[in-house]
C-alpha cells in the first residue's frame, strides 16, 4: 500500500514545456557570443544613458578615467618607468631577432601603448613586442621577402602585417568570437612558448660568438650546423663579454627569486647591461675588436608608414599569413596573460574587449611604422608587481619612450650585439615551463603528449609544423570524447536514496533485481549514438547474464539523463524504450516535437533515478501479484 501511496505523490516531469524555436534560438545564440551579458546595465536607463554605457563598453578609458584618484598615480608612475627601462633593452632586442631595424623596436613600444590605455580592459598588462610573435614573423615573411636583398619591403610586409593582424583580432572581439582562441589550450601554449624558447635561445649563439653568417632557418638542427660550420668566425670577445652580461643578468633574475620585493633589480637589469655594454663598446672601440653593435639610431618619432603598406601581390600574401598566425599566437598569450593576473587581484578581463583593442591597437601602429604588439608576460608581470593600478602605467611608459626617441636614442647605437642576445637568452628561459610540463605528464598524459608535439615540432622542424601539430592533437581528443562519450552503471549508496559510479563506489549496491541504471554524461548526437547504442547494449547483455544465473530477468532499464545537455534525431533513436530520469529542457523539447513522449508515455519520465526504480520495483510488483493470482 505505502508503494501505491508513493507513487501517488510522485512529482512528474514537465513536459508540457515547449519553447518557441525563436525563442530557444535567441537564447543559444546569447550564450555562444555574448555569455557576460555585457548590455545587461540597459535596464532602466534612458536613451542618452545607454548611448554612454555603449560607448564607454568599447573605451574603457571613459569608465576609469573619471574615477581616476591622484592616489593611483604614484603607483602608475613606477610601474611605467619600470616597464619602459625594459621595454627599451626588449624593443631593440626583439627588432634585431626579427631582422628589422632597432629602431622599429622603440616605435613599437611608444604608440601601441598610448592606443590599449584607451582601449584596453586590463589594469595589469603592459604592451609590448614579444619575441615569438617575433621569430614568426620573420621566418615567414623571409619565405617571399629577403631582408638582406631587398630590406625595404621587408621591413614594409611587417607593417602590413602588423595591419592585418589588427584587423583580425578587431573581427573576432566585434564579432564576439573569443571563444576560438580557447582551442588553443594550455598545454598547447606551454609547448610552442617553450620550444620557441628554445630556438630562440639557440639563435643568440649568432650574437654571442660574434658571427657574421648564419642560417635563415629555426630548427635545431640548421642552427647548430650554422654554429659548426662558422667556428672560424667565432669571437673569443664577443664570447667572454656575453658570458658576462648571463651572469649579471642571471644574478638579478636570483634576487627576485629570493626577494621579490626587490623586482625593480630584475626589470632594470637588461637596461643596465645595455648601458655598461655601450660604455664598454664605446671605450674600448669594441668594433674593431670582435664586438658588433647596433649601429646608428635616429631621433624622432615614430614617422607614418600608412602609404608603405604593401597591398599588392605577392607581398600581400605572405602579409596575410603571417599577420593571422602570429596575430593568433600573440592575441592567445595577451588574454592568457591579462587574465591570469587579474586573477591575482580578483579582477575581471573581458577577452572580447581585450581582442577589440589589440585590433586597434596593432592598426593604428601598422600605420605609424610600428609591428606586431601585444601583452607580453615579462613586462605584464613586471607591472603587476609594481604595483601598478590602472592602465595609465601604459601612458607613463609610452611617455619615457617618447622621450628617449626625441632625445636619447642616438646613445644607444653603441650597445653590443652580445648585450642583446644575453638579453633574450635569459628573457626566454622564463618562459620554458619545466615544472609545467612536469605537471602535465603527472596530471594527463594526452596533454603531455599535446606539448610535446608543439614543443618538438617547432624546435625540430618549424614553429607552424610544431603548433599545427598540437592544435590538430588537442582536436582529435576533442572529438575522441565526443565520439566515444563515457557511460557508466549506478548503483545505490547504502542508506541514501543516492546513486552514483558502481567502479568509483565499489560498495554501492547494484542487486537490484530485474533494473539496470545507466548514466549518460553527454551530448547525444550522430557522431556518438552508434557507440552509445553498442556500449548500452553491451552492458544489458552484461547484466543479464548475471542474474540469469540467479533466475531473473532484466525487466527495466533506467537512463540518468542529467548530464545529456543536447540531443539530435539521430541520438533519440538511441532511447528505447527505457526509463528517463532527469531529462534536460532542450532534450524535452526535442523529445516531445519527435513524439518520442507519445511513443514511450509520460509514465516512463522521472525527477530523478530513485522515484524511477521505486516505479519499477512497483511494477514489478505488480506484475508478480498477477502471475501469483493466474
Amino acid at each position: 500500500m505505502g508503494t501505491v501511496m508513493e507513487q501517488r505523490k510522485r512529482h512528474s516531469v514537465n513536459l508540457s514545456l515547449l519553447r518557441p524555436f525563436t525563442a530557444a534560438f535567441k537564447l543559444q545564440v546569447k550564450e555562444t557570443f555574448f555569455p557576460d551579458d555585457p548590455f545587461r546595465h540597459f535596464t532602466g536607463q534612458t536613451a542618452a544613458q545607454k548611448a554612454w554605457t555603449a560607448i564607454s563598453y568599447f573605451v574603457p578609458i571613459l569608465q576609469w578615467g573619471p574615477k581616476y584618484k591622484s592616489s593611483f598615480f604614484g603607483y602608475d608612475l613606477l610601474a611605467g618607468v619600470t616597464i619602459a627601462s625594459l621595454a627599451i633593452p626588449q624593443g631593440i632586442s626583439y627588432a634585431r631577432l626579427s631582422n628589422i631595424p632597432p629602431i622599429i623596436g622603440l616605435y613599437s613600444s611608444f604608440t601601441p601603448p598610448l592606443v590599449y590605455a584607451v582601449f584596453g580592459s586590463s589594469n595589469n598588462l603592459a604592451v609590448g613586442t614579444v619575441a615569438a610573435a617575433s621569430l614568426l614573423l620573420a621566418s615567414t615573411i623571409r619565405e617571399t621577402v629577403s631582408p638582406e636583398t631587398d630590406p625595404e619591403k621587408y621591413l614594409f610586409t611587417f607593417f602590413t602585417a602588423a595591419f592585418f593582424t589588427g584587423v583580425l583580432q578587431l573581427a573576432l572581439g566585434m564579432f564576439r568570437l573569443g571563444f576560438l582562441v580557447d582551442f588553443l589550450s594550455r598545454s598547447t601554449i606551454t609547448g610552442f612558448m617553450g620550444g620557441t624558447a628554445l630556438i630562440i635561445i639557440f639563435q643568440q649563439f649568432k650574437g654571442l660568438l660574434g658571427l657574421q653568417h648564419f642560417t635563415n632557418k629555426t630548427d635545431l638542427v640548421s642552427v647548430v650546423h650554422a654554429v659548426l660550420a662558422n667556428r672560424h668566425e667565432w669571437k673569443w670577445q664577443s664570447a667572454l663579454l656575453g658570458l658576462g652580461f648571463l651572469v649579471i643578468l642571471l644574478a638579478a633574475r636570483q634576487v627576485k627569486e629570493k626577494l621579490p620585493r626587490l623586482f625593480w633589480v630584475n626589470a632594470v637589469s637588461p637596461l643596465v647591461v645595455v648601458v655598461l655594454g655601450g660604455v664598454i663598446a664605446y671605450v674600448a672601440n669594441g668594433q674593431a675588436h670582435g664586438i658588433p653593435i647596433v649601429g646608428d639610431l635616429k631621433k624622432g618619432l615614430n614617422p607614418i608608414s600608412i602609404s608603405q603598406l604593401q597591398f599588392q601581390s605577392p607581398y600581400i600574401t605572405i602579409a596575410i599569413k603571417a599577420g593571422l598566425v602570429s596575430g593568433f599566437i600573440a592575441l592567445a598569450e595577451g588574454i592568457a596573460v591579462g587574465r591570469s593576473l587579474a586573477l591575482l587581484k580578483n579582477e575581471q578581463t573581458d577577452g572580447n574587449k581585450e581582442m577589440i583593442a589589440f585590433g586597434i591597437m596593432n592598426i593604428v601602429g601598422s600605420f605609424t611604422s610600428c609591428y606586431l604588439t601585444t601583452g607580453p608576460f615579462s613586462k605584464s608581470a613586471v607591472n603587476y608587481h609594481a604595483g601598478c593600478k590602472t592602465p595609465m602605467s601604459n601612458v607613463v611608459m609610452a611617455v619615457c619612450m617618447m622621450l628617449v626617441l626625441l632625445f636619447l636614442a642616438p646613445l644607444f647605437k653603441y650597445t653590443p650585439l652580445v648585450a642583446l642576445a644575453a638579453i633574450i637568452i635569459v628573457a626566454m628561459l622564463g618562459l620554458i615551463e619545466l615544472h609545467e610540463m612536469c605537471r602535465l605528464f603527472k596530471v594527463d598524459k594526452f596533454d603531455f603528449c599535446v606539448c610535446m608535439a608543439a614543443l618538438l615540432g617547432v624546435v625540430l622542424v618549424k614553429m607552424e609544423v610544431g603548433l599545427m601539430l598540437s592544435v590538430g592533437l588537442s582536436i582529435i581528443r576533442a572529438l575522441l570524447h565526443m565520439a566515444r562519450p563515457v557511460t557508466c552503471k549506478l548503483g545505490n549508496i547504502p542508506g541514501t536514496e543516492l546513486y552514483r559510479d558502481a567502479e568509483q563506489y565499489p560498495d554501492s549496491i547494484t542487486n537490484i533485481p530485474g533494473v539496470l541504471i545507466l548514466q549518460l554524461g553527454s551530448p547525444i548526437y550522430f557522431v556518438n549514438a552508434k557507440y552509445l547504442r553498442e556500449r548500452i547494449s553491451r552492458w544489458v547483455e552484461d547484466e543479464e547474464n548475471k542474474i540469469k544465473a540467479k533466475g531473473q530477468d532484466l525487466q527495466h532499464i533506467i537512463f540518468d539523463m542529467g548530464g545529456v545537455t543536447a540531443i539530435d534525431n539521430t541520438g533519440i533513436g538511441v532511447l528505447f524504450e527505457v526509463a528517463l530520469a532527469n531529462p534536460r529542457l532542450k532534450v524535452v523539447e526535442k523529445l516531445l516535437v519527435s513524439e518520442f513522449v507519445d511513443k514511450i508515455g509520460k509514465e516512463c519520465f522521472f525527477l530523478c533515478v530513485n522515484e524511477a526504480v521505486s516505479s519499477c520495483r512497483f511494477s514489478l510488483q505488480e506484475a508478480n501479484n498477477s502471475e501469483e493470482q493466474v
